[in-house]
């Protein structure tokens, strides 16, 4: 069961108090580049991005924020370190959401600035900590990057902001390691209520960083545990959106576009299957509508699943059969296997 944390909301999204696990981005490109940004915070909404954030390095950066919150349809999040006159003026361009940690931008009278024009403004504010950027104190106390060191650095931050009034949290803490994520995130959600935003810090390539947030995010959400997610990969950050999606759907959480069921092949598969997945698979990537499509290669499992899903193949020898809602729609030949198929779902998706 879902851990029922306070509510805020990132623009028109609700975060927390029972809503559905929200997923989101982070652009790579520069902030200061606004036609760049803005056109890929597009694609990313495309690809179903909920939340998108951007990274404030500078008074230009900050500038940009108006421009690019003007041209894109989903809540935008500054990204700031250090900075307070940053933070003041993200705020004034607009934005929704703003990821900086208090305990690192100075004097007190610092932090209450930028936590008074949140407070005016609605704007909840993210704490972010990362095992790679701790505070020294906290490295010499615990020795590395533990934990417990990573959840006493985010109480520490959030504690500067109950002092100030202020409850419009979200936190994060995260790392590369999966399972030392874990362990942070199961201690900090027994110790608050605020809503959490999981991820797998420099998760990795598109490969490796798949598996460990798949592992990391999929053990955290089934002991109910986040908010939101974000999927760092080293990559494009639409394939983010995809895993990220991916993730949420394999729990059961969350229901948009394809589920692909596909067989891994064997001796008995008597089609040539796997370009027909990957065609399939990528061709009806722009598909919203929660549809399972199952691609099978032999008649001992084929027929079982492909009557199953709302539309499937089931393989036979150089053809298969077309299935829509368990029902044979007709026999087709090996090499119009992936347009047979393409063709049911995109016909089924923009049915009422």
């Amino acid at each position: 069961m879902k851990k029922l944390t306070r509510q805020i909301r990132i623009g028109t999204i609700p975060i927390g108090g029972g809503a559905p696990c929200s997923v989101q981005s982070m652009c790579s490109t520069d902030t200061r580049n606004i036609s760049a940004t803005t056109a890929q915070i597009t694609a990313l909404a495309k690809a179903g991005c909920e939340l998108v954030r951007c990274a404030v390095l500078d008074a230009e950066a900050a500038e940009a924020l108006g421009k690019i919150k003007e041209g894109i349809a989903i809540p935008l999040i500054a990204d700031i370190h250090f900075d307070y006159k940053l933070a003041l003026t993200a705020l004034n361009k607009g934005i929704d959401g703003l990821r900086i940690n208090p305990g690192n931008i100075g004097e007190k009278w610092k932090v209450q600035e930028v936590v008074q024009a949140a407070r005016e403004r609605a704007v909840p504010i993210r704490i972010g900590v990362n095992a790679g950027s701790l505070e020294k104190e906290l490295l010499e106390k615990h020795g590395h990057p533990t934990a417990e060191a990573m959840v006493e650095s985010a109480l520490g931050h959030v504690r500067i902001l109950e002092e100030l009034g202020y409850d419009q949290i979200k936190i994060s803490i995260k790392a590369s390691d999966v399972t030392k994520t874990i362990e942070a995130y199961r201690l900090l959600s027994s110790r608050v209520d605020y809503p959490l935003h999981i991820g797998i810090t420099e998760a990795g390539t598109i490969f490796s960083g798949t598996i460990k947030s798949a592992v990391g995010l999929g053990i955290l959400l089934s002991e109910g545990i986040g908010d939101t997610l974000r999927v760092s990969l080293t990559g494009d950050p639409v394939d983010e959106i995809r895993v990220g999606y991916g993730i949420l759907k394999a729990l059961g959480l969350r229901q948009r576009g394809i589920n692909l069921v596909s067989c891994p092949t064997c001796g008995r598969c008597q089609i040539e299957l796997i370009p027909v997945a990957e065609e399939v698979e990528r061709r009806l990537q722009g598909i919203t509508k929660p549809l399972t499509v199952a691609i099978m290669g032999c008649v001992v499992n084929g027929p079982g699943e492909a009557r199953e899903a709302d539309v499937g193949v089931a393989g036979g020898k150089g053809e298969g059969l077309l299935f829509r809602h368990g029902e044979i729609v007709r026999k087709v030949p090996e090499n119009e296997l992936a347009d047979a198929l393409v063709a049911e779902v995109e016909k089924m998706a923009h049915e009422a």
